[in-house]
Protein backbone atom coordinates (compact mmCIF):
# COMPACT_ATOMS: atom_id res chain seq x y z
CA UNK A 1 0.00 0.00 0.00
CA UNK A 2 1.21 3.56 -0.70
CA UNK A 3 0.97 6.34 1.89
CA UNK A 4 -2.42 7.39 0.54
CA UNK A 5 -3.73 3.92 1.17
CA UNK A 6 -4.28 3.19 -2.50
CA UNK A 7 -3.18 -0.06 -4.19
CA UNK A 8 0.05 0.03 -6.27
CA UNK A 9 -0.37 1.66 -9.69
CA UNK A 10 -0.83 -0.86 -12.58
CA UNK A 11 -0.71 0.02 -16.27
CA UNK A 12 -2.88 -3.02 -16.89
CA UNK A 13 -5.33 -4.19 -14.27
CA UNK A 14 -4.36 -7.61 -12.96
CA UNK A 15 -7.70 -9.01 -14.03
CA UNK A 16 -7.36 -7.81 -17.65
CA UNK A 17 -5.95 -11.12 -18.99
CA UNK A 18 -6.96 -10.46 -22.58
CA UNK A 19 -5.00 -7.19 -22.75
CA UNK A 20 -1.92 -8.83 -21.25
CA UNK A 21 -2.02 -11.60 -23.84
CA UNK A 22 -2.27 -9.06 -26.67
CA UNK A 23 0.75 -7.13 -25.41
CA UNK A 24 2.71 -10.34 -24.92
CA UNK A 25 1.99 -11.37 -28.51
CA UNK A 26 3.05 -7.95 -29.76
CA UNK A 27 6.38 -8.19 -27.89
CA UNK A 28 7.05 -11.67 -29.29
CA UNK A 29 6.26 -10.45 -32.82
CA UNK A 30 8.59 -7.47 -32.36
CA UNK A 31 11.45 -9.67 -31.19
CA UNK A 32 10.89 -12.08 -34.09
CA UNK A 33 11.10 -9.26 -36.61
CA UNK A 34 14.32 -8.02 -35.00
CA UNK A 35 15.89 -11.47 -35.15
CA UNK A 36 14.83 -11.95 -38.76
CA UNK A 37 16.40 -8.63 -39.71
CA UNK A 38 19.72 -9.79 -38.28
CA UNK A 39 19.74 -13.08 -40.23
CA UNK A 40 21.32 -12.79 -43.71
CA UNK A 41 18.98 -13.72 -46.52
CA UNK A 42 19.73 -17.06 -48.13
CA UNK A 43 21.62 -16.73 -51.41
CA UNK A 44 20.42 -18.42 -54.58
CA UNK A 45 23.25 -20.95 -54.20
CA UNK A 46 22.00 -21.71 -50.67
CA UNK A 47 18.50 -22.29 -52.03
CA UNK A 48 19.89 -24.73 -54.59
CA UNK A 49 21.86 -26.56 -51.90
CA UNK A 50 25.20 -25.57 -53.45
CA UNK A 51 28.44 -24.39 -51.85
CA UNK A 52 31.00 -22.51 -53.93
CA UNK A 53 34.45 -23.45 -52.60
CA UNK A 54 38.00 -22.58 -53.63
CA UNK A 55 40.26 -25.61 -53.82
CA UNK A 56 43.57 -24.82 -52.15
CA UNK A 57 45.44 -26.30 -55.15
CA UNK A 58 44.34 -23.21 -57.08
CA UNK A 59 46.86 -21.25 -55.00
CA UNK A 60 49.53 -23.94 -54.82
CA UNK A 61 52.24 -21.37 -55.56
CA UNK A 62 51.43 -19.73 -52.24
CA UNK A 63 51.26 -20.78 -48.61
CA UNK A 64 47.97 -22.13 -47.26
CA UNK A 65 47.68 -18.92 -45.20
CA UNK A 66 47.84 -16.89 -48.41
CA UNK A 67 45.33 -19.26 -50.05
CA UNK A 68 42.88 -18.59 -47.22
CA UNK A 69 43.38 -14.83 -47.49
CA UNK A 70 42.92 -14.89 -51.27
CA UNK A 71 39.75 -16.95 -50.92
CA UNK A 72 38.33 -14.52 -48.37
CA UNK A 73 39.16 -11.59 -50.67
CA UNK A 74 37.06 -13.25 -53.39
CA UNK A 75 34.06 -13.29 -51.06
CA UNK A 76 33.96 -17.10 -51.07
CA UNK A 77 33.02 -18.75 -47.78
CA UNK A 78 34.11 -22.36 -48.37
CA UNK A 79 37.35 -24.13 -49.20
CA UNK A 80 38.51 -27.63 -50.08
CA UNK A 81 42.04 -28.71 -49.28
CA UNK A 82 44.50 -30.50 -51.51
CA UNK A 83 46.29 -33.73 -50.65
CA UNK A 84 49.38 -31.60 -49.99
CA UNK A 85 49.76 -28.00 -48.84
CA UNK A 86 52.39 -25.30 -48.54
CA UNK A 87 52.00 -24.96 -44.80
CA UNK A 88 55.24 -23.15 -44.01
CA UNK A 89 56.71 -20.93 -46.68
CA UNK A 90 56.66 -22.82 -49.98
CA UNK A 91 57.52 -26.27 -48.66
CA UNK A 92 54.79 -28.64 -49.79
CA UNK A 93 53.90 -31.32 -47.24
CA UNK A 94 51.24 -34.07 -47.28
CA UNK A 95 48.10 -32.73 -45.64
CA UNK A 96 47.72 -35.95 -43.67
CA UNK A 97 51.10 -35.27 -42.01
CA UNK A 98 49.91 -32.08 -40.29
CA UNK A 99 50.05 -32.21 -36.51
CA UNK A 100 46.90 -31.69 -34.47
CA UNK A 101 48.22 -28.25 -33.50
CA UNK A 102 48.70 -27.33 -37.17
CA UNK A 103 45.23 -28.65 -37.99
CA UNK A 104 43.63 -26.52 -35.29
CA UNK A 105 45.65 -23.46 -36.34
CA UNK A 106 44.41 -23.94 -39.89
CA UNK A 107 40.76 -24.20 -38.82
CA UNK A 108 41.16 -21.11 -36.63
CA UNK A 109 42.53 -19.16 -39.61
CA UNK A 110 39.57 -20.19 -41.74
CA UNK A 111 37.13 -18.98 -39.10
CA UNK A 112 39.00 -15.71 -38.59
CA UNK A 113 38.87 -15.07 -42.35
CA UNK A 114 35.09 -15.55 -42.46
CA UNK A 115 35.38 -18.94 -44.16
CA UNK A 116 33.60 -22.05 -42.91
CA UNK A 117 35.93 -23.73 -40.37
CA UNK A 118 35.39 -27.02 -42.12
CA UNK A 119 36.88 -27.98 -45.47
CA UNK A 120 34.20 -29.31 -47.84
CA UNK A 121 36.54 -32.12 -48.93
CA UNK A 122 40.19 -33.18 -49.13
CA UNK A 123 42.09 -34.56 -52.09
CA UNK A 124 43.25 -35.90 -54.32
CA UNK A 125 44.51 -38.32 -51.62
CA UNK A 126 46.21 -41.67 -52.09
CA UNK A 127 44.21 -44.77 -51.13
CA UNK A 128 46.47 -47.71 -52.00
CA UNK A 129 45.50 -51.41 -51.68
CA UNK A 130 46.81 -51.42 -48.12
CA UNK A 131 44.24 -51.16 -45.35
CA UNK A 132 46.63 -49.76 -42.76
CA UNK A 133 47.71 -46.92 -45.07
CA UNK A 134 44.13 -46.17 -46.12
CA UNK A 135 42.98 -46.22 -42.52
CA UNK A 136 45.50 -43.50 -41.63
CA UNK A 137 43.90 -41.23 -44.26
CA UNK A 138 40.38 -41.91 -42.97
CA UNK A 139 41.48 -41.45 -39.37
CA UNK A 140 43.08 -38.11 -40.24
CA UNK A 141 39.92 -36.98 -42.06
CA UNK A 142 37.76 -37.92 -39.08
CA UNK A 143 39.92 -35.93 -36.64
CA UNK A 144 40.12 -33.00 -39.08
CA UNK A 145 36.32 -32.89 -39.46
CA UNK A 146 36.36 -33.77 -43.16
CA UNK A 147 33.48 -35.93 -44.40
CA UNK A 148 34.52 -36.34 -48.07
CA UNK A 149 37.78 -37.65 -49.53
CA UNK A 150 38.56 -37.13 -53.21
CA UNK A 151 40.66 -39.95 -54.64
CA UNK A 152 41.41 -42.21 -57.59
CA UNK A 153 41.74 -45.57 -55.81
CA UNK A 154 43.08 -48.48 -57.86
CA UNK A 155 40.54 -51.24 -58.41
CA UNK A 156 42.43 -53.41 -55.91
CA UNK A 157 41.60 -50.83 -53.20
CA UNK A 158 37.86 -50.62 -53.75
CA UNK A 159 36.82 -53.26 -51.20
CA UNK A 160 39.05 -51.62 -48.56
CA UNK A 161 37.71 -48.17 -49.43
CA UNK A 162 34.11 -49.35 -49.15
CA UNK A 163 34.79 -50.96 -45.78
CA UNK A 164 36.36 -47.79 -44.39
CA UNK A 165 33.65 -45.53 -45.83
CA UNK A 166 31.09 -47.50 -43.84
CA UNK A 167 33.22 -47.70 -40.71
CA UNK A 168 34.02 -43.97 -40.58
CA UNK A 169 30.87 -42.70 -42.34
CA UNK A 170 33.11 -40.74 -44.72
CA UNK A 171 32.41 -40.36 -48.43
CA UNK A 172 34.92 -41.10 -51.19
CA UNK A 173 34.40 -39.16 -54.39
CA UNK A 174 36.25 -40.77 -57.30
CA UNK A 175 38.03 -38.11 -59.35
CA UNK A 176 38.69 -38.22 -63.09
CA UNK A 177 42.05 -37.14 -64.47
CA UNK A 178 42.27 -37.08 -68.29
CA UNK A 179 42.52 -40.03 -70.62
CA UNK A 180 45.98 -41.55 -70.44
CA UNK A 181 46.46 -40.35 -66.87
CA UNK A 182 43.67 -42.12 -65.02
CA UNK A 183 41.57 -45.28 -65.26
CA UNK A 184 38.61 -43.09 -64.27
CA UNK A 185 38.80 -40.68 -67.22
CA UNK A 186 35.24 -41.51 -68.32
CA UNK A 187 32.00 -41.84 -66.29
CA UNK A 188 31.55 -45.51 -67.21
CA UNK A 189 34.71 -46.41 -65.28
CA UNK A 190 33.47 -44.58 -62.20
CA UNK A 191 30.06 -46.23 -62.42
CA UNK A 192 31.71 -49.65 -62.74
CA UNK A 193 33.84 -48.97 -59.65
CA UNK A 194 30.88 -48.02 -57.44
CA UNK A 195 28.32 -50.48 -58.83
CA UNK A 196 26.58 -52.34 -56.02
CA UNK A 197 28.59 -50.51 -53.37
CA UNK A 198 27.68 -48.12 -50.56
CA UNK A 199 26.20 -44.74 -51.59
CA UNK A 200 29.08 -43.22 -49.62
CA UNK A 201 31.12 -43.88 -52.79
CA UNK A 202 30.45 -41.70 -55.81
CA UNK A 203 32.03 -39.21 -58.20
CA UNK A 204 34.06 -36.04 -57.95
CA UNK A 205 33.20 -34.71 -61.38
CA UNK A 206 36.14 -32.80 -62.86
CA UNK A 207 34.35 -31.32 -65.86
CA UNK A 208 37.54 -29.78 -67.24
CA UNK A 209 39.34 -33.11 -67.49
CA UNK A 210 36.34 -34.57 -69.34
CA UNK A 211 36.77 -31.86 -71.94
CA UNK A 212 40.50 -32.60 -72.17
CA UNK A 213 39.57 -36.24 -72.82
CA UNK A 214 37.27 -35.26 -75.69
CA UNK A 215 34.05 -35.94 -73.74
CA UNK A 216 30.88 -33.84 -73.58
CA UNK A 217 30.67 -32.69 -69.94
CA UNK A 218 26.88 -32.34 -69.94
CA UNK A 219 26.44 -35.91 -71.16
CA UNK A 220 28.96 -37.08 -68.56
CA UNK A 221 26.95 -35.45 -65.78
CA UNK A 222 23.80 -37.13 -67.06
CA UNK A 223 25.48 -40.55 -66.92
CA UNK A 224 26.46 -39.95 -63.29
CA UNK A 225 23.01 -38.75 -62.24
CA UNK A 226 22.51 -39.55 -58.56
CA UNK A 227 26.16 -40.42 -57.94
CA UNK A 228 27.86 -37.00 -57.94
CA UNK A 229 29.24 -36.09 -54.51
CA UNK A 230 31.21 -32.96 -55.47
CA UNK A 231 32.76 -31.20 -58.46
CA UNK A 232 36.04 -29.72 -59.61
CA UNK A 233 34.36 -27.10 -61.74
CA UNK A 234 36.07 -25.52 -64.73
CA UNK A 235 35.69 -23.90 -68.13
CA UNK A 236 38.37 -24.35 -70.81
CA UNK A 237 39.52 -22.44 -73.86
CA UNK A 238 39.29 -25.52 -76.11
CA UNK A 239 38.60 -29.26 -76.10
CA UNK A 240 42.21 -30.42 -76.17
CA UNK A 241 44.59 -32.21 -73.78
CA UNK A 242 46.61 -28.99 -73.54
CA UNK A 243 43.61 -26.73 -72.93
CA UNK A 244 43.74 -24.25 -70.07
CA UNK A 245 41.24 -22.71 -67.68
CA UNK A 246 39.31 -19.58 -68.56
CA UNK A 247 36.71 -17.66 -66.52
CA UNK A 248 33.49 -19.64 -66.25
CA UNK A 249 31.06 -18.94 -69.05
CA UNK A 250 33.72 -17.66 -71.48
CA UNK A 251 34.97 -20.99 -72.85
CA UNK A 252 33.66 -24.14 -74.49
CA UNK A 253 32.47 -25.76 -71.25
CA UNK A 254 28.70 -25.17 -71.56
CA UNK A 255 28.84 -23.89 -68.02
CA UNK A 256 25.22 -22.72 -67.78
CA UNK A 257 24.01 -26.02 -69.20
CA UNK A 258 26.13 -27.90 -66.64
CA UNK A 259 24.61 -25.93 -63.77
CA UNK A 260 21.10 -26.38 -65.16
CA UNK A 261 21.68 -30.14 -65.39
CA UNK A 262 22.92 -30.28 -61.80
CA UNK A 263 19.83 -28.41 -60.69
CA UNK A 264 17.67 -30.92 -62.60
CA UNK A 265 19.44 -33.75 -60.77
CA UNK A 266 18.77 -32.04 -57.41
CA UNK A 267 22.51 -32.14 -56.76
CA UNK A 268 23.46 -30.78 -53.35
CA UNK A 269 27.14 -30.21 -52.67
CA UNK A 270 30.31 -28.30 -53.45
CA UNK A 271 31.45 -26.68 -56.67
CA UNK A 272 35.20 -26.50 -56.09
CA UNK A 273 37.12 -23.86 -58.02
CA UNK A 274 40.31 -25.56 -59.17
CA UNK A 275 41.76 -22.89 -61.45
CA UNK A 276 44.95 -24.18 -63.04
CA UNK A 277 46.13 -21.26 -65.16
CA UNK A 278 47.85 -17.91 -64.55
CA UNK A 279 49.02 -19.45 -61.29
CA UNK A 280 50.66 -16.30 -59.97
CA UNK A 281 47.70 -13.98 -60.63
CA UNK A 282 44.51 -15.99 -61.16
CA UNK A 283 42.33 -13.99 -58.77
CA UNK A 284 40.82 -11.61 -61.37
CA UNK A 285 39.75 -14.57 -63.51
CA UNK A 286 38.40 -16.46 -60.51
CA UNK A 287 36.47 -13.33 -59.50
CA UNK A 288 34.80 -13.40 -62.93
CA UNK A 289 33.92 -17.04 -62.36
CA UNK A 290 32.43 -16.29 -58.93
CA UNK A 291 30.33 -13.51 -60.45
CA UNK A 292 29.15 -15.83 -63.22
CA UNK A 293 28.30 -18.59 -60.75
CA UNK A 294 26.23 -16.28 -58.53
CA UNK A 295 24.41 -14.72 -61.49
CA UNK A 296 23.58 -18.14 -62.94
CA UNK A 297 22.32 -19.35 -59.56
CA UNK A 298 20.04 -16.28 -59.49
CA UNK A 299 18.73 -17.17 -62.96
CA UNK A 300 18.09 -20.79 -62.02
CA UNK A 301 16.23 -19.85 -58.84
CA UNK A 302 14.38 -17.06 -60.62
CA UNK A 303 13.13 -19.49 -63.25
CA UNK A 304 11.25 -21.37 -60.50
CA UNK A 305 9.47 -18.21 -59.44
CA UNK A 306 7.98 -17.58 -62.90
Amino acid sequence: MNPAGNPPFELIPSNDTKMKKLILLAVVAFLAVGTEAQTPAASSADKLGWQLAVHSYTFRKFSIDDAIAKTAALGVHYMSISGSVNFVGTNSVPTTSLSEADQQALLDKLKAAGISPKFVNMGVVQLPPDEAKCRKVFEFAKKFGIDTLVAEPPTASLDIVEKLCKEYNIKVAIHDHPKGHSIYWNPEAVLAAIKGRTPLMGACADVGHWMRSGLDPVECLKKLDGHIICLHFKDLNEADPKAHDVPWGTGIGQTKALMAELKRQHFHGAFCVEYEYNWENSQPEIAQSVKFFNATCDELVGADAK
